[in-house]
């Protein structure tokens, strides 16, 4: 796929863009699913509908997957292959970024900070909130954690 290295845009379709709340949303939208398209095809090692011989697989479809970021919760097209092998390393990357913003909320619980405070923490960081008991649940798991 080819794109233009220079696209011109006038200043009232800059106005119209940045002042469009979803324009964001969409620009990251098409972003992820070109990176995704991207993987698959180096995974496989053939484009779409292209028949070589070094291929390792074949696409089969897409699998619908939501994600939550910053810019609000993205619609994603997530490409399949036949032998259920690929896995996108952009989903792995959101993962661990979750797991060290739940390690840091029961760190913040640990050293005495309220599950309101926290919810409230949460909200201004990731722009989504957990809820007080969600956030006490996190800390009961983490309090089985260091009985056992």
């Amino acid at each position: 796929m080819t794109y233009p290295k220079d696209i011109k845009i006038t200043a009232p379709e800059q106005f119209a863009l940045l002042n469009d709340p979803d324009f964001l949303n969409q620009a990251v939208t098409r972003f992820l699913q070109q990176f995704m398209e991207a993987e698959i095809t180096s995974f496989l090692q053939a484009e779409p509908y292209q028949r070589t011989g070094d291929h390792r697989g074949y696409r089969n479809g897409y699998k619908p997957r939501i994600l939550k970021t910053r810019v609000g919760r993205i619609e994603l097209s997530v490409p399949k292959d036949r032998e259920g092998r690929f896995c996108s390393d952009l989903f792995s990357r959101f993962q661990r970024s979750e797991k060290a913003l739940i390690l840091a909320l029961q760190e913040a619980y640990l050293q005495g900070v309220s599950t309101r405070k926290v919810t409230k923490i949460t909200e201004q960081l990731c722009g989504t909130s957990f809820s007080k008991s969600h956030i006490s649940e996190l800390c009961q798991e983490l309090d089985a954690d260091i009985k056992a």
